[in-house]
């Protein structure tokens, strides 16, 4: 990555709806640099898409927890599959440490959290799941942090990619 790719990953965080030729206008580049650059990230999978970001709390959902499952040896793809199913949870990582799966879920109200989590320990192959409700977000979920860091790593130049 360089400044160049940091730019246009700036621009997109800021407006993702923007056009390839406004891109290169804003960038100061020729619209095929723009383009072949979009490309690349879109290839390497550092860009891996455009759909909107949907804030579950505008759609009724205003309570987030977090779940932490412990599951039946043997039987993780069938509980991952259960979980894909409801709606509610938004993701799911296998972990370390005391559960094998932390899931990010979001509910209308504590009582709709109770029977989302009823829903999801209903299943053969989980054994416990331990639940806490974020009370608030100070830091939501971000990258450009972490591109504008990759771009200048250590005072040297980083490669396009």
């Amino acid at each position: 990555m360089d400044s160049l790719d940091v730019g246009l990953l700036e621009l997109l965080d800021d407006q993702p709806r923007m056009g390839v030729q406004e891109i290169a206008r804003r960038l100061g580049v020729a619209r095929g640099t723009a383009q072949a650059r979009l490309d690349r990230l879109l290839a390497s999978h550092v860009v891996r898409g455009f759909g909107p970001d949907v804030d579950p709390a505008a759609l009724g959902y205003g309570v987030t927890a977090f779940a932490t499952i412990e599951i039946r040896q043997g039987r993780g793809r069938d509980v991952q599959r259960h979980l894909a199913e409801i709606p509610e949870v938004l993701e799911v990582h296998t972990i370390t440490g005391p559960g094998d799966l932390l899931c990010r879920v979001v509910a209308k109200s504590n009582a709709d959290l109770q029977a989302i989590v009823d829903r999801v320990v209903d299943f053969d192959g989980i054994v416990r799941t331990s639940t806490v409700i974020a009370l608030s977000t100070p830091v939501p979920y971000r990258t450009l942090p972490l591109v504008r860091a990759t771009g200048t790593s250590a005072g040297t130049r980083a490669q396009p990619v």
